[in-house]
């Protein structure tokens, strides 16, 4: 069996996402500089293409995606995201926490599985699912701090952007349990940002 991995973008004043996050733009207002990383330097909403990870940030998102079969996203992550397009490319299934029905969608070759009995169920299916891999908790925000609160978060892929959002979505936030220890394990540097890895021990 694999590791649990929770992996989320942070700005330096802890914000996950900016002010008036939404649909056709997912990260906030100011949000898009989170993943300058992500997409091999500026970009926007408005942009009909965008880059891509390079260097440092390459390695470090390929190791992650690489290591995972499976992954969990929240519900407003996924929506915000508008389902990730058409084509999607993850290549691994993908299992959606929430509260609302929704039916079962195949994008490519990505499963999008709407579970709606809680954590736990999510967790077993993408265990399941993931074999003898990871599975990474994308996010949002309060997805990963639901699996923190429980304790099967085994690793926390913490990749923190030189930048001030002054507002938007925190990421711990209301989190419930403060004995949580991080042991870091790794940190990588690039232009963009620092990526930092911690084992989680409860």
């Amino acid at each position: 069996m694999g590791k649990v991995v929770a992996f989320i973008t942070m700005s330096l004043d802890g914000y996950v996402a900016g002010p008036s996050d939404r649909p056709e733009a997912g990260l906030g207002d100011g949000g898009e500089r989170l993943h300058y990383w992500n997409f091999g330097g500026p970009w926007t909403y408005d942009q009909e293409s965008f880059g891509s990870a390079t260097g440092v940030d390459k390695d470090y998102l390929e190791a992650l995606f690489s290591a995972a079969g499976a992954w969990l996203v929240g519900r407003t992550m996924h929506d915000l995201a508008d389902g990730w397009g058409d084509e999607p490319g993850f290549g691994v299934p993908v299992f959606v926490v929430t509260h609302r029905q929704h039916e079962t969608v195949v994008k490519g070759d990505t499963t999008f599985e709407f579970v709606t009995d809680g954590i736990d169920v999510a967790l077993g299916k993408a265990r399941a699912a993931a074999g003898a891999k990871d599975v990474l908790v994308m996010g949002g925000a309060d997805l990963l701090r639901q699996y923190l609160d429980a304790g099967v978060v085994d690793e926390l892929a913490l990749t923190i952007a030189p930048v001030l959002l002054g507002g938007g979505k925190r990421l711990f936030d209301g989190i419930g349990r403060t004995d949580v220890v991080f042991e870091r394990v790794a940190v990588l540097e690039s232009p963009w940002a620092t990526h930092l890895r911690y084992e989680v021990h409860v």
